[in-house]
């Protein structure tokens, strides 16, 4: 179905305002892939704060010229899906972890600051830990030497307190 001029400006005003809030771009092969397939991945996309849409590579060339994702313009050919994120690890990991179940969905590459990354490093992108998971792991980091003392000074204390109870202890028994 043919869009007129209006529709055009409009679908590229969108996806640019997309591309100003994204940190990572991710694009997609998504040749032969069920409905019921792409509508899974939809919505696991939309549970975790990634926009996947179907474009018009001449329209997403357009909406990404001047922006950060303009370094993947060239990959913009064929049957592609676009996955913009405001996480940075978000849309490689949904679309990777979903690559990983359905070998009909290709990982052609995508863009995360202003570098353009090819297959294998959308696939890193995705090993790393969300932000939650990273905050929790330095919580963790910060909170073992303060537990370690805590646990040094409970035994210190009860070994004290061990001590002192023995000889008193053996008086009365004796």
């Amino acid at each position: 179905m043919s869009l007129n001029r209006s529709e055009k400006e409009a679908v590229i005003s969108e996806v640019t305002g997309l591309a100003a809030k994204a940190q990572t771009l991710v694009i997609a092969e998504y040749r032969g892939i069920t409905v019921a397939d792409m509508t899974k991945l939809r919505v696991d996309a939309r549970s975790k704060g990634v926009t996947l849409s179907v474009l018009k590579n001449t329209l997403a060339r357009r909406a990404v010229a001047g922006s950060a994702f303009d370094v993947v313009a060239d990959q913009m050919t064929g049957p592609l899906i676009y996955g913009f994120s405001e996480d940075a690890v978000a849309a490689a990991k949904v679309v990777a972890d979903f690559a990983k179940t359905n070998d009909k969905l290709v990982i052609r590459g995508g863009a995360f600051g202003g570098k353009a990354l090819d297959v294998n490093g959308v696939k890193q992108l995705a090993n790393i830990p969300s932000k939650e998971v990273l905050l929790a792991q330095i919580c963790g980091l910060l909170m073992s030497p303060m537990s370690r003392t805590a646990v040094v000074l409970g035994a210190l204390a009860a070994k004290k307190g061990e001590g002192a109870a023995a000889p008193a202890a053996e008086p009365v028994a004796a």
